[in-house]
C-alpha cells in the first residue's frame, strides 16, 4: 500500500483529480467518480514505475496566483 496526496477540484462539470506525489490525474462526474478513476489510474501508474518515482510532498495549498496574460 502506498498513501498518495490527491488534490480534487471542480472543473466545468467534472470533478478532476490530481495526485500530488506523482504525475497522474484523472476524472469524474462525481466526487466518487473522480476517487474511483484516480484509485485505478495510480494502480495502473504504479504497476510501471519503481518507488523511486515517488516524491515526498510534506505539505500542501491550495492559493490563487495573479499572472499576467498575453
Amino acid at each position: 500500500m502506498r498513501k498518495i496526496d490527491v488534490v480534487f477540484y471542480r472543473e466545468g462539470r467534472y470533478w478532476v483529480a490530481q495526485a500530488l506525489n506523482v504525475d497522474v490525474s484523472s476524472f469524474g462526474n462525481t466526487l466518487e467518480e473522480a476517487r474511483a478513476a484516480i484509485t485505478e489510474a495510480l494502480e495502473l501508474y504504479f504497476e510501471d514505475v519503481t518507488p523511486e518515482a515517488l516524491s515526498a510532498v510534506s505539505e500542501a495549498r491550495v492559493e490563487e496566483v495573479l499572472v499576467e496574460a498575453l
